[in-house]
Order: C-alpha cells, then sequence, then structure tokens
C-alpha cells in the first residue's frame, strides 16, 4: 500500500472539474460539423428574432386604445398571431433539434458520420422551408387559421413550407438513427435523449397523417386545421419538454463542474417522459377521431409531463445544495447556471396557471407563455454554454449576456401574469383592440401589465439575438 507521503503527491493540484464539452469539442471540429451546427443555429436564430418581433406587435396591439392611434394592416393581428407562433412554437424548437440532432450524431460515430451529405441537405431544406412559411404573412392572400399548436395561413405556400421543414427534421432522426446502429463513438445521455427526441418527432408526424386520413377532402378551414394538427401538437409539447431537460443537464452541468443530476436518473426520467407518447398515437385507434373522448384524452395526457419534470427538478435541488455547501456559493455569474434557475422557475409559474384555463380566455396563453418562456430560457442558456463553444465561438461572460437572460425571463414572467390577470376578468384570447371589449378595470390593468411584460421580454430577445449574431458571425477562434 502507498505511504500516506505518497499518496498526497498523487493528488491533482486542485479538485477536477467535470468537462460537459470535453467529449462533444473533438468530434463537431470538422469543417463539415461546423457548418451544419452553424447553419442549425442561424435557422434557430432567425426564427426567434421574426417570432419576437410579431410579439411585440402583437402585444402592443392588443393594448387598450392602441387602435386609436395605429391603424392595423387587416387582418394583421391574425395573420401575425400565426407567423409568431410557428416560429416560436415550431420552427425555434425543431431548430434546436436538429442542432442537437447534428452534434449527437457526430459524437456517436467518433466524427465520421454514415449519410453525412443529408446534413447539409436538410440544413437548407430548412431554409427554404422558412421563407415559405413566412412570405404568405405579407401577401394579399390566404385566410389565417388559429387553430391550436401549428396555425397557419390558408395557402399552398404555406402548407409547402411545414412539408418541407418537417421532412427536414425527418432527415437529421433518421440519420442519427442509423449512426447509433453503427455507432464507433461514445453513446452518453445527450446523444440518447436526443434520438428518442427525434422518435417521439416521428411520432407527431404519425398522428399528422392520421388526421389528415380522417379530414382529407373537407373544406380546408379552421376546423379542419384543428383536427389535423390538434394530436401532433400534443405530442410536441412533450418533445420540447424533454428537449428542456437535456438543456437543464447541459448547462447545468457545465455550471457545476459535475453532471447536474445522475446520469442514470436523468435517462429514467427523459423515458418516464416520452413512454406516454405511443399512448398518445393509439387514442386515435381506439376513439372517435376529434370526438369528445379524444379531445379529452389527449387533454388530460398533458399532465403526464409532471412528474419527471418534478423528478429532475428535485435531483437538481439535492445536487445544487450538495454544490452549495462544498463550493461554499452558487455560480450565479454562469450565464448556464443563471438560465436553468430561472428556465425551472418560469416553467412551472406556467405550469401552476395552467391548473386555472379552461380554454376561452386569455388565461390559456397566459400558462403557455409561460411554460414556453421556461423552455425558451433555457434554449439561451444551452446558445452561450454549448452550442457557441462548440463552434469555437465562446464568450467572455458579461452583464450583457446575464442581463437578456433575466430580462426574457422576468418580462415573460409578467407578461404571463397580465395575460392571466386580464384572463380572470373575461379578456378573450386571440383578439386584439376593441374586439376584445374590454370593460373591467383590472383587465385594463391585466393587459397593462402584459405590454410592460412582453417590452422587457423581447428587450432580453434582442439582446440576446444580438450577441448570438455577433458571435457567429464572426470567424472561428484559432485551433
Amino acid at each position: 500500500m502507498p505511504q500516506p507521503e505518497i499518496q498526497a503527491t498523487l493528488q491533482p493540484a486542485q479538485a477536477q472539474r467535470w468537462n460537459m464539452l470535453g467529449g462533444f469539442q473533438g468530434v463537431v471540429a470538422s469543417p463539415a460539423a461546423q457548418k451544419e451546427l452553424w447553419g442549425w443555429c442561424v435557422l434557430a436564430l432567425l426564427s426567434l428574432g421574426l417570432a419576437g418581433i410579431f410579439a411585440l406587435l402583437l402585444a402592443v396591439s392588443r393594448v387598450p386604445h392602441v387602435q386609436d392611434v395605429f391603424p392595423w394592416p387587416l387582418q394583421f393581428f391574425e395573420k401575425g398571431l400565426v407567423i409568431h407562433v410557428v416560429f416560436s412554437f415550431v420552427v425555434w424548437f425543431l431548430s434546436i433539434l436538429g442542432a442537437l440532432g447534428t452534434i449527437a450524431t457526430y459524437r456517436v460515430s467518433a466524427g465520421e458520420p454514415k449519410l453525412a451529405g443529408l446534413g447539409p441537405l436538410a440544413v437548407w431544406g430548412s431554409l427554404i422551408a422558412f421563407l415559405l412559411l413566412f412570405v404568405p404573412g405579407f401577401l394579399d392572400r390566404g385566410e389565417p387559421s388559429l387553430n391550436n399548436y401549428v396555425p397557419v395561413i390558408i395557402d399552398p405556400l404555406y402548407y409547402a413550407g411545414l412539408v418541407v421543414f418537417f421532412l427536414s427534421l425527418v432527415v437529421i432522426a433518421i440519420r442519427l438513427a442509423v449512426n447509433v446502429a453503427a455507432r464507433t463513438g461514445a453513446f452518453e445521455p445527450v446523444s440518447q435523449t436526443t434520438l428518442l427526441s427525434g422518435g417521439v418527432f416521428l411520432l407527431s408526424l404519425i398522428c399528422f397523417a392520421i388526421a389528415y386520413g380522417d379530414v382529407a377532402g373537407g373544406e380546408v378551414n379552421g376546423a379542419y386545421n384543428e383536427e389535423l394538427f390538434w394530436g401532433g401538437g400534443h405530442v410536441m409539447q412533450f418533445l420540447n419538454t424533454g428537449l428542456m431537460m437535456a438543456a437543464w443537464y447541459v448547462i447545468g452541468g457545465n455550471a457545476i463542474g459535475r453532471p447536474l443530476v445522475d446520469p442514470r436518473l436523468f435517462r429514467a426520467a427523459i423515458g418516464l417522459l416520452y413512454i406516454a407518447t405511443p399512448g398518445l398515437v393509439a387514442i386515435y385507434f381506439v376513439a372517435e377521431p376529434m370526438g369528445f373522448d379524444v379531445r379529452e384524452s389527449f387533454t388530460w395526457m398533458q399532465y403526464w409531463m409532471g412528474p419527471p419534470v418534478l423528478i429532475m427538478a428535485g435531483a437538481m435541488i439535492v445536487t445544487l445544495s450538495q454544490h452549495r455547501d462544498t463550493a461554499g456559493s452558487l455560480p450565479w455569474r454562469d450565464p448556464g447556471f443563471v438560465a436553468l434557475i430561472l428556465s425551472a422557475l418560469v416553467f412551472f409559474f406556467g405550469g401552476f396557471l395552467g391548473i386555472f384555463v379552461d380554454g376561452a380566455d386569455t388565461r390559456t396563453p397566459a400558462h403557455y407563455h409561460g411554460v414556453i418562456g421556461g423552455v425558451n430560457t433555457a434554449f439561451m442558456g444551452l446558445f452561450f454554454v454549448f452550442f457557441l463553444p462548440l463552434l469555437d465561438r465562446g464568450l467572455h461572460t458579461g452583464r450583457a449576456i446575464l442581463l437578456s437572460i433575466w430580462f426574457y425571463a422576468v418580462g415573460q414572467t409578467f407578461h404571463s401574469l397580465g395575460l392571466f390577470m386580464a384572463g380572470g376578468y373575461g379578456a378573450p384570447r386571440k383578439t386584439a383592440g376593441a374586439d376584445q371589449g374590454i370593460e373591467e378595470l383590472g383587465a385594463e390593468i391585466g393587459l397593462y401589465l402584459m405590454g410592460v411584460g412582453a417590452v422587457v421580454a423581447v428587450a432580453g430577445g434582442v439582446m440576446f439575438i444580438w450577441i448570438v449574431a455577433r458571435a457567429l458571425a464572426r470567424r472561428r477562434a484559432a485551433a
């Protein structure tokens, strides 16, 4: 047995830090991997920027009496709402899946993926889809359909954009599965979660396909689109939650230099979350399409998302408490840690508001703006501490980075709180200006609070976009 003095000489000079980035940096260092990841990051940033612009315009259009000062174009609110939701809920979120899918593919293949050419094809397809989804909002044609989850502008260009975009993500999911089957590199929790997330995305498309078989040949209107996107939209909620949990794992582990939760527990939480998704598809085969039972089943299944997130949150609290005891403090200057904490708080706040929704007033958007705000905050941290460093464009932590996260999270909280307050006084959802019929003072106060929150959140979003865009625009750091 080594003597104590010899053992002392074998100890490292300082505590070793678990490296979240270490296993990924080498395999995504090739020009091909860098270009592909860069493309998904640019697409994500473009979609978030466009969604943010319309979020601000929509919030302003809802503030009482604004329509007397700024007359809005015909159907601006409805078409603007479609653009905002589809780019913030669909394109932005699925672009994150595309980026993680690229990273995971290169990781499991040790930097030499099979079907490598499909990656750039998927990126270009998504950029083309971006244009097809955006342009119809500014053409004097096509009626807006404010259906849930994937609202549309009833125009062939718009539907073509959705198809092209979804197919681009199918390519990413299938390529990852092929490389996992023939893997030569590590298959760790992030890659495992991304593979499962790709499978859940495919299940959402199966729901769309089944629903299309039911509505094909009917009049294309709001009811048509509601039935078409209802089931798959619910599946996408599980996907978005799983991606958020993966982001928590990455940004939290990076901040404290050790796994945020035990990898086995993390895999179990993700598995518990996603195990419900095949059941969502099965609902179509046991009940009348879009009948009362189907709608109720999909709605109640949303509560399944709670336990996995709570399990992970509980484990996070334990780990962070241990880290504080050993390190003496928590890393509040680390953007990943700040994003982690604020993401969890905003997400659970939005989830709490969901207990009170009935679908008729602005308490419903209050709920999902809170939940989506929590997901978005996690993704902001993912850019700062994972995507940009992997692109050799890491940033020095400064006040602007931290403020962008705080502004967005706090602004989104007040935005949701204002909507919830207004909804409690009967403010209807999906309307703006005089059409809201606001009479109660409480509803007006709530809508003003919503507007202020939106401005603060957009300010944080603009800061985030500006910081990340500048990083993406500059050349890679020297190797």
